[in-house]
């Protein structure tokens, strides 16, 4: 569970990024890019009002390219409204964000990248205005206001997106084969038998849940999307509130179930060793051998497509491409796990409220697609913004009133768990424990209270 940014920490990021967007207020309006150079259309703002020698401060956990990325998107508004943007991001933000706000130097807005985070904070966080509320019931789903609400009142607007639960594959090998894309669980099952039993230098999967400190996450991904594909969002919004044990005989069940593959050495791990060879083999690096061909399919996230090789075409005829994966049963439609940042704030001031309003909109989130390497949840992005098929595909899922949606567990779980417990627990499974004796210490780290 380390959520989307710190995933993609693979990247090469700065520690610590502080980067700051002083733009003054624009004369008359004109047309032009994102990006504030002196000619933005300025009556698109008019709403936010005017707050010139103002400064609103943001801190994230997003740093380097992603970070001036999100400048940018704001970069028209802080010229129109003439609110000074001090910008800081900091991979120590999970950690630093508490210290601030105890020590009374907390930043006007955070943008924090989990709903547990937000909810540890929220007796610091002043509740959203109504202007963000009413954008939010505009432009997203129930479930995306829920992750920004601790204990019945909202505080955080939703902002970017990702993914879960993709799995990736190479299309001319597929093509070559005669293999289809799965379109249920059995069948997906089926094509893993079919590879395992036929191909002597392909295994049917590869993976790789080495991370640092944060080892074993990927494989809470796994086990999510089998809860919600097996047993329905209800059971798993039970798991992540503990209304039924973290051993209840259902989660039991699904863990087997991912088991099934990732403790079957027949079944992976393609280009790399056996099943146990999963935990020391970097993620970021774990679905190289889809393109090699030692193997034929890799569960990641969306923003795999970062992972790949440069020159590497991400599309449904190119050098790789990704299904969902598939439903248990296709009765039940398209779930999907995934996560995303929600923007609290600390401080009130007008300046402060129209900042946090404009991240809340339709317009924030097209400025920030169309630069690429981000999605949405947002009703109101045009998915043709999106600067790859996959992130159209991906934004058109998250947009879809039909696709069920739920945040990633282990993000939602108390951290004790979700970033510790869960994590350690999935070692132990790959490394042979028996999944009863994995949920069950898992169930004893959940903290009483």
């Amino acid at each position: 569970m380390p959520q989307f940014r710190t995933k993609k920490a693979l990247a090469p990021l700065a520690a610590l990024s502080v980067l700051t967007l002083a733009l003054s207020a624009c004369g008359s309006g004109g047309s032009g890019e994102a990006g504030g150079g002196g000619d933005a259309d300025c009556s698109l703002y008019e709403a936010y009002g005017e707050h010139e020698g103002t400064e609103v401060s943001v801190y994230s956990t997003i740093v380097d390219v992603e970070a001036e990325l999100l400048e940018n998107s704001w970069a028209d508004f802080a010229e129109c409204t003439g609110i000074e943007v001090a910008y800081e991001g900091s991979k120590e933000f999970e950690t630093q964000i508490g210290v601030r706000a105890k020590a009374g130097n907390p930043p006007d807005l955070a943008i924090f990248p989990q709903p547990g985070l937000l909810a540890a904070q929220a007796e610091n966080l002043k509740p959203a205005p109504q202007e963000v509320s009413d954008l939010v019931d505009e432009g997203w789903s129930e479930d995306w206001k829920k992750y920004g609400t601790v204990d019945g009142t909202f505080y955080a607007a939703p902002m970017l997106a990702n993914i879960k639960g993709y799995v990736w594959y190479v299309p001319a090998t597929f093509e070559e084969k005669g293999w289809e894309v799965p379109k249920t669980w059995d069948e997906m099952m089926e094509l893993t038998e079919k590879i395992a039993s036929e191909e002597e230098e392909m295994k049917p999967w590869c993976a790789g849940f080495e991370s640092g400190e944060a080892t074993g996450w990927p494989g809470t991904d796994w086990v999510e999307d089998a809860v919600l594909r097996d047993h329905g969002p209800e059971v798993y919004d039970q798991w992540v509130a503990h209304e039924i044990p973290f051993n209840d005989p259902k989660i039991v069940e699904s863990f087997d179930k991912v088991g099934e593959i990732l403790k079957n050495d027949d079944y992976v791990n393609g280009g790399f060793g056996d099943s146990r060879s999963i935990l020391s083999t970097a993620f970021a690096e774990a679905g190289q051998p889809v393109l090699d061909g030692a193997c034929a399919m890799h569960h990641q996230a969306s923003f795999q497509a970062a992972n790949w090789p440069e020159g590497t075409e991400v599309a449904e005829d190119g050098d790789v491409w990704a299904f969902m994966t598939p439903p248990v049963d296709p009765a039940d439609g398209t779930a999907i796990t995934g996560g995303g940042e929600m923007v609290g704030a600390y401080a009130d001031r007008p300046e402060v409220v129209a900042l946090q309003s404009y991240m809340a909109s339709a317009e924030f989130a097209n400025a920030r697609v169309e630069q690429g390497g981000a999605i949405s949840a947002n009703k109101g992005l045009d998915p043709e913004l999106a600067g790859s098929d996959l992130d159209r595909q991906s934004i058109e899922l998250l947009q879809d009133p039909e696709t069920v949606f739920r945040f990633d567990a282990s993000d939602l779980m108390p951290g004790a768990v979700g970033a510790n417990s869960f994590w350690s627990g999935i070692v132990n499974w790959i490394n042979g424990d028996e999944t009863k004796k994995v949920t069950d210490s898992v169930e004893s780290s959940w903290p009483s209270s």
